[in-house]
């Protein structure tokens, strides 16, 4: 099978943005599966790549996630109230390190026994960005802070704690609508994760 890069010509690279991020305009040549060439031209959001983590306690079975307001989904018909998993974007760290660091940030829990489950593109038709998912465990004596983010970074997040079973049905109600939030969620509940407490 002929490599993907044998396929793809990169014929023009057109820098539209860096004011937040870097938005480009890529021209290239394509080869298609019968064997012409066509070209084509798309947009490249690059914003760098994150890390995401579900905090679970097993000793009570409660899942750790935030709410928190985010312009693009208002100005898309949502309130802007989004209830998510913790995540972060890199910034020059590793997956791991920054996903400790941002977990506290924006819960006030240190993570226990974080375990990577995957990694993956959450928009790739526009957006650059891959993102690692990570599970972790918390309990109250991992409790640092209040959380809520940093407010020069304007983050002004609200802290939620409720059973796995409930933010479960919070998908199924339409009151988490997070891409990546119903990923990891779904993924513990497959995976056995409960809302039953351990036994002592």
């Amino acid at each position: 099978m002929t490599a993907t890069r044998d396929r793809v010509r990169i014929v023009d690279t057109t820098l539209l943005s860096d004011n937040w991020y870097v938005l480009k305009k890529v021209t290239f040549d394509y080869r298609r599966g019968d064997g012409s060439w066509q070209r084509q031209s798309r947009e490249t959001y690059d914003r760098g790549n994150g890390a995401t983590i579900l905090l679970h306690d097993p000793a009570t079975g409660n899942v750790v996630l935030t709410r928190q307001f985010r312009m693009p989904a208002f100005v898309n018909g949502h309130d802007g109230m989004l209830i998510e998993t913790a995540a972060g974007l890199l910034d020059n760290a590793s997956p791991e390190d920054r996903i400790r660091a941002e977990v506290e940030e924006e819960t006030g829990y240190r993570v226990r026994n974080l375990r990577k489950v995957f990694e993956a593109f959450m928009s790739p038709g526009s957006v650059t960005e891959k993102l690692y998912f990570y599970l972790g465990e918390y309990d109250a004596s991992l409790r640092t802070g209040d959380g809520g983010g940093l407010a020069d970074e304007g983050e002004d997040l609200e802290v939620l704690e409720l059973p796995l079973r409930e933010a479960l049905a919070m998908i199924e109600r339409g009151e988490i609508v997070d891409g990546k939030t119903i990923m990891l969620l779904q993924y513990a509940a497959l995976r056995g994760l409960t809302d039953r407490p351990r036994a002592a």
